[in-house]
Parts: structure tokens; sequence; C-alpha cells
């Protein structure tokens, strides 16, 4: 897989488009830590992050600072140390990452650099739960490009969410992962209705393109 035809042009840019970076952060990618958050993985998503995910998302930051494509970083933290602020949804199931907590820092390998932005948020939805988009508009983002964990929670509600508010969207498929192949198999199939899927390296060509080489 490379990307899936599309005829608009879903193309990333400078000026007009930026990375969603979703919930790659220490409290899920970081397995002590995760399990001390109860964080509820398998082994099929620790070897997929570690062989292709956090690998790919790495080369993707990288290449699109060189493309002068904004980057941005969704991470699940709740606004207070008690989580009083946390939706509905992560009150129900006692999920909570305290402000400020280590869970919450964004993996160092794709550490933000200089003012990228990170933005919080206690539910899996990023335009329902944040002012996301209200940032993306003011940044003259038309453009996305979406990856992160789970590939069927909080990526394909952002993905979904993005869409339906008529951005045009690039779902990057090996920079993602679930609980199991089959679940990302059927999360992958219900999203090409939504967005451009695309695989890493395709897209740093794309980058690359832009007139800068990517890493």
């Amino acid at each position: 897989m490379a990307m899936t035809e599309q005829p608009h042009d879903f193309t990333l840019q400078a000026g007009n488009s930026a990375l969603l970076v979703v919930d790659l952060q220490r409290g899920f990618c970081e397995r002590p830590l995760a399990e001390s958050l109860d964080f509820a993985a398998s082994e099929h998503f620790w070897k997929r992050l570690d062989d292709h995910v956090l690998p790919n998302a790495a080369r993707l930051v990288e290449a699109a600072r060189q493309a002068g494509v904004e980057v941005i970083y969704t991470v699940i933290e709740a606004l207070t140390l008690d989580g009083r602020d946390r939706s509905l949804d992560h009150k129900r199931c006692d999920f909570l990452v305290p402000k400020g907590s280590p869970g919450a820092e964004v993996m160092p390998a794709l550490a933000p650099v200089g003012d990228e932005i990170v933005v919080p948020k206690s539910a899996s939805g990023i335009f329902n739960a944040t002012n996301i988009e209200y940032l993306l508009r003011n940044l003259g983002v038309e453009r996305l490009a979406i990856f992160g964990v789970y590939t069927n929670q909080c990526v394909e509600s952002a993905v979904r969410d993005a869409a339906d508010r008529g951005f045009l969207v690039t779902m990057v498929a090996d920079a993602c992962a679930t609980k199991s192949a089959e679940q990302e198999s059927a999360s992958l199939a219900v999203l090409q209705g939504y967005a451009r899927i695309a695989d890493t390296t395709a897209l740093l060509d794309e980058l690359s393109a832009r007139g800068v080489t990517a890493a």
C-alpha cells in the first residue's frame, strides 16, 4: 500500500497542512508506565508500536518540520490533578492521567521542539473535547495527516471528526497501532471512507517533494 487515490488534493505542504500526532505519550507507549496506569494493551500492540509506529512517527515528524508543515500533538491529560474535569467515560472507567504527570509527556523520540503545540484532552475525540478546530482554522490548516494510538479509538475519532468538519485527512496506516491485527484491518476498512490512506514511505516522499529532503 502506498496511497489511496482521491479526487481532491490531499498533498501536505507548508502553509495549509499539519501532522496530528495522537496520544504517542509515555503513559501509553512506555510499557512499565502504561501498566501502572492500567492501560490494557496487548503483545500485538507493543510489537507494532516498537517495530513500526514509533520509528515511523519520528521520521514523519522530522520530515514535516523540514518541509515547514505544522506538527501538533494531542495527549490524554487531565487539566487537574484529581481529574475532576475528565469526561464521564474516563470517570466511569476510572482512567486518569493527572495534569503534569510523566504519563502525559510526549515520547522523548518525538518530543515537541520550539513552540510546537500540545493539546491535552480527557476524552477519545480531540475535536469534541478541545478547541483543536479553532486552533487549526487560526493556523490556516486545511489538510491533516493523522496517526498514533489506538487506531480504532482515538485515531479513528480524530479522522472521522476532522473529515466531518471539512478537513482533507490522510491517515498514516503504518504509524498507528491497536490491540490486534483484526482491529487494525477493520478500522482501516472503515476509515477509507473518511480519509486518504497512506503509508509512511509514501508520505515521506510527498513531504520531500515539497522542496526539502526528508530524513
